[in-house]
């Protein structure tokens, strides 16, 4: 028999395709492009994917390995998903393989296929959950009734921006438009991207009763190895037909999909910072377009990006000005000037009145503070020493209840010093304050309440997350303290007072997107204050955020719910200064055990290409200069041109490659945080 060569893609950093031979085993069917292959690579034994299958090879045959297995058992990735891989690589400038293999779960890419023929076993007797109880459609309001049968109606590429104020009733549009989907074509599936793990369980849930009898996979990377594995063949074969996951599952294999919905588009969630730095909400737009489906971009606080699509007509705005309950009304926004009212324990005393209101009501108050911890450092008034972490440029934190001092960018733990270590004084004193240390002041002031704790402390253990917020919403809280974890997606029926505490500090930042940030995050944890209708003799509900800044028009835009001006501001201040989403960046971070190395790479690399027409900033250090005894540095490329970026970047990384050097780096496309 003639010999078979295989092109296939690999997880390597070389940006190559590799020709392996396949022998031919009797009575085995032919490889096929985008089957799962194991070869063997240096010492090590790999996965890869079949790209091309041909009996001819520029490779010399004495160097060619062959393929060690077929993964036969497992069907063939589909042509659409490897042009999907081929774009994201392509447009963030990384090998093939490093799209591909790691966007397979990782059972698949062991060497032993064991898993792989359990969970296909598992696979063929799995139903759709049968004891949900069906939970009935709910009336839409004429938004909503008009959103669902503008997006189901679209059977071609369509991307529409579902605008709804917090409670408008997103989430039913979404279920609704997909259950018209579905029972359009009966192989149908439909994909369901949310930014947080967090937020998975409530609206699985919730898809579950409104389609008890079709099998939904979940997929998102808090899952066990082998749980993820069953869930991506569900949806690889196509018997899953509703698919809910994180960023990660815009990467997987979806033979029929028909509808892509992104909720909370806005959030920074969605573009992955870590290896291969792509943006879900963006891939999932092309792919979208690659299959020629409906996309819907849902969020109170689109992105500016988002925005000005909407505005420039390339995405078809769709309003949800009112909330869905129908005696639900958006909550009042007021400000408390803490230059005037002094806090106490972090609390102004009409803050905590209004939290005494809702305890002697029965309702419940959720107190927002984005920092984690008892408080953000310790010093010594002594000598001025304070608790730095030794390996970043950063402060330890201090977690009162487990007695240590803890970094959380490196992970480094010390614990809590009885005496300060340069002069020896026992009085130290904590700075700040963090969730924890508000705690304890409600404890102190409202002994009689509920106080309950959610953030990323008091939710490692896996499934504490949806445990406490099922104590939420059973009623047993009375006290809510929460950071950016309680800010979206959660409907707490008995929440009518939100108070915001020190969110100043984004309003001085040097990262341009900080306000734009920090207005999503306060109208979003906003919103979840009276979702619910009022009741008989409670109170109205209402936002308090106390400030130093009382008269920053970002507060006035929040007190006025008014996203559109706000947005349309910003939008000016952009344009003006040429800043995204009027220009385009790429960022070349650089790391090295001494800034001063990583700097000098950076300006080799600012002269190793020609750059005509592109913008390349000085080197400078990264914010957080120094994490994990690693210095860092970056480079800021811009061009008012996209494609002009792209090709200058496919030229300029391929010389950087040449470089010798012992420093880390790595470039990425539209960077988020700069």
């Amino acid at each position: 028999m003639e010999p078979i060569y295989l092109t296939i893609a690999l997880d390597t950093p070389l940006d190559r395709l590799f020709d392996y031979r396949w022998e031919p085993v009797a009575d085995a069917p032919l490889p096929q492009v985008g089957q799962i292959v194991l070869v063997p690579f240096g010492r090590q034994e790999i996965a890869g994917v079949i790209l091309a299958v041909t009996t001819q090879t520029d490779v010399p045959t004495d160097k060619i390995k062959s393929v060690l297995a077929v993964r036969h058992q497992c069907p063939a990735l589909d042509s659409r998903w490897i042009d999907l891989c081929r774009f994201a690589a392509d447009y963030y400038q990384r090998p093939l393989g490093e799209v591909a293999i790691p966007a397979l779960p990782k059972n698949l890419r062991v060497p032993k296929a064991t898993s792989l023929d359990r969970n296909l076993k598992k696979l063929a007797k799995l139903t759709a959950v049968q004891d949900v109880r069906a939970v009935q459609e709910p009336a839409l309001n004429a938004q909503q009734q008009n959103a669902v049968d503008t997006i189901s109606a679209k059977t071609a590429f369509a991307a529409y921006l579902l605008h709804g104020v917090t409670g408008s009733g997103k989430t039913e549009v979404y279920l609704q438009t997909a259950a018209r989907v579905l029972a359009q074509n009966q192989q149908a599936q439909v994909l369901i991207l949310v930014p947080e793990i967090n937020l998975t369980p409530q609206l699985e849930s919730n898809i579950r009763g409104r389609f008890p009898g079709l099998q939904i996979a979940t997929l998102h990377s808090g899952m066990a190895e082998g749980e993820r594995l069953l869930h991506w063949l569900a949806a690889h074969t196509g018997q899953a037909r509703i698919i809910l996951g994180t960023r990660l599952a815009i990467l997987s294999s979806l033979r029929h999909l028909k509808l892509i919905v992104i909720d909370e588009e806005h959030d920074p969630s969605y573009k992955q910072q870590e290896g291969l730095r792509y943006s879900a909400r963006d891939l999932a737009v092309w792919r979208a377009h690659q299959l020629g489906i409906p996309v819907v971009l849902g969020s109170a606080t689109p992105s500016l990006e988002t925005w000005q699509h909407a505005k420039a007509g390339r995405y078809q705005k769709l309003e949800l000005t009112e909330r869905a309950v129908q005696s639900a009304v958006l909550p009042v926004v007021k400000i408390i000037n803490t230059e005037r009212e002094k806090p106490s324990e972090g609390l102004t005393q009409r803050l905590v009145s209004a939290i005494r209101q809702r305890l002697e009501k029965g309702e419940q108050s959720l107190l927002f503070l984005n920092r984690r911890g008892y408080a953000p450092v310790i010093h010594c008034d002594a000598c001025g020493w304070i608790s730095n972490c030794t390996r970043c440029t950063a402060h330890l934190v201090m977690h009162k209840l487990d007695k240590k001092l803890r970094c959380h960018h490196c992970g480094l733990e010390q614990r809590i010093p009885r005496a300060c270590p340069t002069c020896g004084n026992v009085d130290l004193q904590p700075l700040g304050r963090g969730t924890q240390r508000l705690e304890e002041g409600l404890q102190a002031i409202f002994p009689e309440a509920r106080v309950f704790r959610i953030d990323a402390d008091s939710t490692r253990l896996k499934g504490s997350a949806e445990a406490a917020f099922d104590t939420v919403h059973r009623g047993e809280v009375d006290i809510l303290i929460g950071t950016q974890m309680v800010a979206k997606g959660h409907d707490f029926k008995n929440l009518t007072l939100v108070a915001a505490l020190n969110p100043d500090s984004a309003l001085f930042s040097q990262d341009f997107r900080a306000s734009e940030r920090l207005f999503a995050q306060l109208m979003q944890v906003a919103g979840r204050a009276g979702r619910a209708a009022q009741k008989e003799g409670g109170n109205a509900s209402e936002v308090l955020i106390q400030t130093r800044y009382p008269d920053h028009p970002l507060y006035h835009a929040l007190m006025e719910h008014n996203y559109q001006g706000f947005a349309d501001d910003l939008l000016e201040e952009r344009q003006q200064a040429a800043m995204p989403p009027f220009i385009y960046q790429a960022l070349l971070r650089a790391e090295a055990k001494e800034l001063e190395t990583a700097i000098l790479f950076l300006k080799e690399a600012a002269n190793c290409t020609p750059h005509q027409g592109i913008t390349i900033n000085d080197p400078i250090p990264m914010t957080m200069t120094r994490v994990h005894n690693v210095d860092r540095a970056q480079l800021l490329i811009e061009s008012s041109s996209r494609p002009a970026l792209q090709a200058f970047l496919k030229v300029w990384i391929a010389d950087l490659r040449a470089l010798k050097t012992r420093v880390k780096w790595g470039v990425e496309i539209d960077p988020v945080d700069i």
